[in-house]
């Protein structure tokens, strides 16, 4: 990446149809995402891949994907919904969180932060998406069958990004390895949506007869089935479709992506006390959180003005997603012949793929110190928070269609941090191998071993970790070295 400045044309083997171009340059990013948004597509190969997620907001374009934006933000932005996620997020960390902490500290043993983050997001995600709580959060981590088949669901994804399509549609039609799989995950989800949609549409009339209309707002959790069913007839069973394709996308959206910040944000933190010390400091003197009564006093009414006091916090919360963005790539394709701002011509139907992993890195973007973790690097001279262009720090997307405040990842951070059990100290795991953050692999091998066809792929990995392929997409990358 660093050689080519930042952009360079991928030719895998004639018989894949892997040819793609790859960039990190920040004006193509603004370029794809901002200036001429409209001639960059998700593109087909992407829906075919992620035909799970139906015609859903992650998986459309043009006016319909500007419909369901405009929907999805309305959502969000509703004082009811952010009332709804503190509620949430605050009886998990409460009455999930806290005991599968002071359990593991009372017998001295060691938690695996990533599967319990895993736990705690799915949970949580299913309560702001469905209304539903599967309970997996709990002492033992018991396991709940519908998590497992969003675990296949994901791994069959990422396989069909590094096999050629022709590959992975003979191994559906044959319905064998990682595309069985798949195809049991898409029934036991769309079974476990459509339940939560007809008990949700159950409850709806049965309120809606002893509610006056213009109270139903009031009367109900405001997860996000319950908006969306509010905003269309009731009644009508046609637009299932829609709701369940919806639900499912923001499911796959907050589960692992939130996951994988707050293990990346703990290992970082771990790594670095002197962080550690300011965030206590700055949490203390700025929220002043009763010690009585942990944080609940505390985040009874907080809100994005609260979260706006904690600049080191936000600072050091950047710093991760900046070195460690959830999803590290972005697919794309062209519908008209362009010329990049890079100088790179591309032709109609060219697959782009955005490299959010390696830009974070690039020493042209982030100076010579790119590779440290440095949460001042977020704050300004005076004190206040410091704005990088969003075509620069990808993590909340460069052009208008971002649904969640930052605010809300910092209300996650801010609550999980200063709950883990108090007295104990954040221990690094020594992984397997060395992490280096700020290398990518170097050959294949370190990720697949001789599929040599994915080496546009290794750009997104992390160097000297043999990971396992799962690793490169949405799910949470393995921290300590082992599974």
């Amino acid at each position: 990446m660093k050689e080519s400045r930042g952009t360079f044309m991928f030719e895998g083997p004639w018989f894949a149809n892997m040819d793609m171009l790859i960039t990190g340059d920040t004006a193509n990013i603004q370029h794809i995402l901002s200036k001429n948004f409209s001639n960059f597509p998700k593109g087909p190969a992407f829906n075919r891949i992620f035909d799970i997620l139906g015609n859903g907001i992650f998986n459309v374009d043009s006016e319909v994907w500007e419909t369901q934006r405009k929907t999805a933000t309305s959502v969000f932005n509703h004082h009811r919904f952010q009332t709804f996620v503190v509620k949430t997020i605050w009886n998990k960390v409460e009455k999930g969180l806290i005991p599968v902490f002071e359990h593991a500290s009372e017998l001295g043993t060691e938690m695996d932060l990533k599967g319990l983050f895993q736990h705690f997001t799915f949970d949580s995600a299913c309560i702001l998406v469905l209304g539903h709580d599967p309970a997996s959060l709990s002492i033992g981590l018991p396991d709940v069958a519908y998590e497992k088949e969003f675990n296949d669901a994901e791994e069959a994804l990422l396989y069909r990004h590094i096999l050629p399509e022709s590959f992975w549609k003979l191994q559906r039609w044959l319905q064998v390895g990682k595309e069985k799989n798949y195809s049991k995950a898409w029934e036991t989800l769309d079974l476990l949506i459509a339940q939560c949609i007809s008990s949700k549409r159950k409850e709806l009339r049965r309120r809606s007869t002893i509610q006056m209309v213009e109270d139903r707002d009031e009367a109900f959790d405001h997860d996000l089935l319950t908006a969306y069913m509010m905003k269309n007839d009731v009644s009508d069973d046609s637009t299932d479709k829609l709701i369940r394709d919806n639900m499912l996308n923001f499911l796959f959206a907050a589960r692992d992506t939130t996951s994988a910040a707050l293990t990346w944000f703990f290992w970082l933190v771990a790594t670095n006390p002197s962080v550690e010390n300011k965030i206590r400091e700055e949490i203390t003197t700025k929220l002043h959180p009763k010690e009585d009564n942990r944080l609940r006093l505390c985040f009874s009414n907080i809100n994005d003005q609260e979260m706006k006091k904690l600049v080191y916090l936000h600072g050091a919360l950047c710093e991760s997603l900046r070195l460690f963005p959830p999803v590290p790539i972005q697919h794309k394709a062209s519908v008209q012949p362009d010329i990049l701002p890079s100088g790179n011509k591309i032709g109609a139907n060219t697959r782009i793929i955005l490299a959010f992993y390696a830009m974070g890195r690039m020493e042209t973007i982030w100076g010579k110190d790119c590779l440290e973790f440095k949460p001042e690097r977020w704050i300004t001279e005076q004190g206040g928070t410091k704005h990088e262009p969003s075509y620069k720090f990808i993590t909340f997307n460069s052009r208008p269609s971002s649904s969640i405040p930052l605010w809300y990842f910092c209300f996650y951070f801010t609550v999980i941090w200063w709950n883990h059990p108090p007295g104990s100290e954040l221990e690094e795991l020594r992984p397997a191998r060395p992490i280096h953050p700020g290398r990518t692999a170097s050959s294949v091998g370190a990720v697949c071993g001789n599929l040599w066809f994915i080496r546009a792929l290794v750009v997104f990995t992390i160097a000297g970790a043999p990971l396992s392929p799962r690793y490169l997409f949405l799910s949470p990358v393995q921290v300590y070295g082992h599974d």
